[in-house]
């Protein structure tokens, strides 16, 4: 027989027992390297590992394209497998089985991808490992057993993450730093492996006292690829290098206050006070007659380090505002608490019945023109312009907007800061009768400083009484600078008087009247402080 035809026939069935020589995956490529045989895949509309891999394939690499999951089972025909690399895809999900079919796997690399976490026993899978690439993703958690199943990784690359806090027992429980430290001073040699783990978002507080410490004591043949690991916060450490900070040991709060007993005249502001030694720094939060107290009185600031004060604010105390206060702060070591007691003196004679606590120095001259915008069945937009008294500016006057429901004994005090004429309230409830006053601060609101409203039970009640709600209301001072009457003189005063008839006799709103202030609201002050 011919010599070629012979060397033909030996090809052909050479090829017919091992097809997967010569083939490969529609849409990638496939070749020959030192590596072994190799597939390449860079198509941007490939979603899912490819089918029929050849199993001669040695290592695969899948980039830019839209894979989002790691799934199982997808690597079963290719258990040859030394290298496999997924780049800069959309990998989410990996699975804990992802990679059972391939115990000769050398290296993998997940760089740029959207891992947030990682399956780390699916590695028992995959004992040769040797690189591991997960730069670039969004891992914030790195647990203790981690690395227990990588025990002859030599290169790990874990920087450009969101790691935040992790135990020096991650590495400590590694096989590799195990080794190293059996052998330390012993003429056996131990591999070199090395460790990225810089531009992660690192807390310099008492939970990574371990880590840093062992980031110190790092030596060969562990090396860190960039030694200079940084803080990120708290902000009196942030851009700190590990090496220049020394981190104290955790501690559950200690809360104490200066004065526990506390007894205030009535319409004056108050600062109940406590102070917080904790590590890491604690979340604190005030409670009054088990009611969580809005954070808009609630001043957090540190003291130093492990100390924290919190303040209170109490505008214009009044006797139902006394009670208990207890201030609570908790890190993850626990929480504990300090109660401050305060009392109210007797209140001056009111006005009304039922109403506020006369002030007896009101802010002479004060014009406050108040509208009530539009109206939801959960709520109502306020609006308001007034011009104060020539002793104060009107560009520096605060407001107090208070608002509840018509019958409770105690309404939401709400601190307005200038050059602020409109307040949403958005949480009320529908078909209820609620109460808003506003006054200019530190005064008590009078008669015809509030407006009695009733939310609509449907969409259509509403669009009827939106249409109507306007108010002019002039507070009267005890000192008069200019009478009255002159206050109407760029307006006919009969007019003004036709507008606010209207509003008292339309349905769901009442001018006028009073409200009262009891133990069921919370308290607001601006955030600049008490003036």
């Amino acid at each position: 027989m011919d010599p070629i035809c012979h060397i033909f026939l030996l090809l052909l069935v050479f090829h017919k027992i091992n097809p997967s020589v010569l083939s490969c995956v529609t849409g990638c490529s496939c070749s020959q390297d030192s590596f072994g045989r190799s597939l390449l895949c860079m198509s941007a509309l490939l979603r899912q590992i490819p089918e029929n891999i050849p199993q001669d394939i040695r290592k695969i690499r899948i980039e830019n394209s839209h894979l989002t999951e790691l799934p199982r089972g997808s690597f079963e025909n290719v258990s040859a497998l030394e290298y496999l690399w997924l780049n800069f895809n959309n990998i989410t999900v990996m699975h804990i089985k992802s990679l059972e079919y391939l115990p000769a796997l050398k290296e993998l690399r997940l760089q740029g991808n959207k891992l947030s976490s990682v399956p780390w026993t699916a590695f028992q899978d995959s004992p040769a490992l040797k690189i591991l690439d997960l730069k670039h993703n969004r891992l914030d958690v790195l647990p203790e057993h981690a690395l227990r199943y990588l025990p002859n990784l030599t290169y790990l690359d874990l920087s450009s993450n969101q790691l935040t806090v992790i135990s020096r027992d991650v590495f400590y429980s590694w096989p590799v730093y195990q080794r190293s430290q059996r052998v330390e001073g012993q003429i056996e040699a131990v591999s070199t492996a090395v460790l990225a783990l810089h531009d992660n978002p690192w807390i310099c507080d008492c939970r990574l006292r371990g880590f840093v410490q062992f980031i110190k004591s790092v030596s060969p043949p562990i090396i860190l690829m960039n030694p200079y690991l940084t803080c990120s916060s708290p902000k009196f450490r942030a851009g700190k290098f590990f090496h220049e900070v020394e981190l104290n040991s955790c501690m559950k709060p200690l809360t104490s206050a200066l004065d526990t007993n506390m007894t205030v005249p009535v319409g004056l502001n108050v600062t109940l006070t406590c102070f917080v030694q904790a590590s890491p720094s604690p979340a604190v939060w005030w409670t009054y007659a088990l009611k969580l107290l809005r954070a808009f009185n609630v001043s957090t600031q540190p003291i130093n380090e492990e100390t924290v004060r919190s303040e209170l604010l109490i505008p214009a105390a009044r006797p139902a505002d006394a009670g208990n206060y207890t201030c609570t702060a908790a890190n993850f070591l626990g929480n504990t608490s300090v109660a401050i007691t305060l009392h109210v003196g007797t209140p001056w004679a009111s006005t009304t019945s039922t109403g506020w606590a006369a002030i007896a120095h009101a802010e002479p001259g004060a014009h406050v023109e108040v509208r009530i915008a539009k109206q939801t069945v959960y709520g109502i937009t306020l609006e308001w312009f007034a011009v104060a008294a020539a002793a104060a500016e009107p560009g520096e006057t605060w407001y107090t907007l208070l608002v509840g429901r018509y019958d409770a004994a105690r309404k939401d005090a709400i601190y307005i800061g200038p050059g602020v004429n409109t307040y949403s309230v958005t949480d009320l409830l529908p078909a209820t009768k609620y109460e808003v006053c506003v006054a200019v601060r530190n005064q008590a609101p009078r008669k015809g400083q509030c407006v009695v409203f009733v939310t609509g039970s449907d969409i259509s009640q509403l669009e009827q009484r939106e249409k109507l709600i306007h108010i002019v209301v002039i507070v009267c001072a005890m000192v008069l600078a200019v009478p009255a009457g002159m206050y109407a003189s760029g307006r006919p005063r009969r007019s003004a008087h036709r507008q606010a008839d209207g509003l008292r006799h339309h349905p769901g709103v009442v001018c006028g009247g009073s409200s009262s202030r009891g133990a069921g609201g919370d308290l607001v002050h601006p955030p600049g402080g008490p003036l």
